[in-house]
């Protein structure tokens, strides 16, 4: 039986995780943070076999290092700004263990992309870039391209909306920190805009959300798809605004306190956001990702749409990445890959509808 060791388990989106991974796969899991008190009572509360509590400093390599053994799989669950990932990264290459990460970081991606060729001589399979997005716009792209036998344009676009009591976490803090290396081209014409120049469209999210105005938001995970889809001449990812408070006031304080104050400024303006989307936004409370495609099938011009959507954000975090572990033994390959291109997409939206995602095609 597979073990996967959760680094920050006991966090929001871990006990997500582990919540659908002993739902949906037989593997055995350890809770792992600095705090053994909060992963013992984690552990405690499911009362399941498979599951064990153990303290582990990620940022301290002698205490990581003998965590990993035994181990399949380390699942980086903790935010980037609450760990050092080099040395988590380093660490699950030096024992030889998989790796997967739900973190957004450029940071992160130019050092992991830095050792790809070491992680695929010692055959290793590291995934990066998992979760809501980055993660699922390539996936939908890929889901819409199996629909044709050519793709021509995908684009794809977020909703995002947590007003209510969601508590705030230090996903936060990725988030807000996010908006230092904000990046915004997209794919026209068969080929990229410039990395500051920003596109804006409209994108209809289906009768109860409406249309709505959306801003061009670069991923990683998108640069690739031009290469995997030659007939592709336009792609992106679209965000939607928060609303008025955090849109027009709080964004343009993040650009600026990021500039002047890189680390201190991080959670004071992360909370004020937070504030805001869950004080200032009003219903319907959803999280929506959709893609429009267009392309050909046998020789007649088809279009695909496809949307998921589910109330929490956190929620639509976890399930994508369990919807990928499902998977993970049958498309496991050596090297550094993200998890919307790595992933099976029309197995993996079938298994996000049966942990609750509505996902709707026309």
């Amino acid at each position: 039986m597979k073990t996967i060791l959760i680094l920050g388990g006991y966090g929001y989106t871990g006990k997500l995780l582990t919540k659908h991974l002993l739902t949906q796969t037989d593997f055995n899991i350890i809770i792992a943070g600095r705090n053994l008190d909060k992963a013992q009572a984690f552990t405690a509360k499911l009362n399941d076999l498979r599951l064990r509590a153990l303290r582990v400093d990620a940022a301290d390599p002698a205490s990581l290092r003998p965590a990993l053994q035994n181990v399949t799989l380390c699942l980086v669950a903790a935010p980037v700004t609450s760990l050092n990932p080099e040395r988590v990264i380093h660490t699950c290459i030096e024992a030889n263990i998989d790796y997967l990460d739900i973190q957004y970081s450029t940071a992160k991606i130019n050092l992991l992309n830095s050792l790809a060729a070491e992680i695929k001589q010692k055959n290793l399979c590291f995934v990066t870039e998992s979760g809501y997005h980055p993660g699922l716009p390539s996936a939908l792209i890929r889901y819409a391209a199996s629909k044709m036998d050519s793709i021509e344009s995908a684009v794809t676009a977020g909703y995002l909306n947590m007003g209510g009591n969601l508590p705030y976490t230090e996903a936060v803090d990725e988030l807000t920190e996010g908006f230092k290396d904000y990046q915004s081209q997209v794919f026209k014409n068969g080929a990229w805009t410039k990395p500051k120049s920003w596109d804006m469209r409209k994108f209809d999210f289906g009768p109860e959300l409406g249309k709505r105005t959306c801003y061009s938001m670069f991923f990683e995970e998108l640069r690739g798809l031009p290469q995997m889809y030659p007939t592709l001449q336009e792609t992106g990812f679209y965000i939607s605004g928060f609303n008025w408070f955090v849109d027009l006031i709080v964004t343009p304080l993040i650009m600026i306190g990021l500039k002047v104050a890189p680390k201190r400024s991080i959670r004071p303006l992360g909370k004020l956001m937070w504030w805001g989307m869950m004080n200032l936004s009003r219903p319907p409370y959803r999280v929506a990702l959709k893609v429009e495609a267009k392309g050909k099938l046998n020789s007649e011009q088809v279009q695909v749409n496809a949307r998921c959507e589910h109330e929490d954000g956190y929620e639509l975090t976890a399930i994508p990445v369990v919807a990928f572990l499902m998977q993970y033994e049958k498309v496991r390959c050596p090297g550094l890959h993200l998890m919307g291109h790595l992933a099976e997409p029309n197995q993996l939206f079938k298994d996000i509808q049966k942990m609750g995602v509505s996902f709707i095609e026309s």
